[in-house]
């Protein structure tokens, strides 16, 4: 239970030194080795604790999925056009 908000507490820790603490441009042009562990905190944590919330409650699971799948779409048409 504690896994999925753990990773996503490091996934903040990461975002804040990045993108404030000390700005690096990673996403355009991309850099691997910052976008790589950015992205595998971010959508592990989603992943992890979507995994537990599928035992406690399939009904917010499927919120869970269903949200999950409309950033991913959304991030995919943002890419398209050039913005992502």
């Amino acid at each position: 239970m504690w896994a999925g908000p753990a990773l996503f507490d490091l996934f903040v820790i990461f975002m804040l030194a990045v993108d404030y603490v000390r700005p690096v441009e990673f996403r355009r042009p991309a850099k691997p080795a910052i976008l790589a562990p950015y992205l595998l905190r971010f959508f592990g944590s989603i992943l992890v604790m979507g995994l537990s919330m599928y035992e406690l409650n399939r009904g917010l699971w499927l919120v869970t999925v269903g949200t999950s799948a409309t950033l991913l779409a959304s991030m995919a048409v943002a890419m398209r056009r050039g913005e992502g």
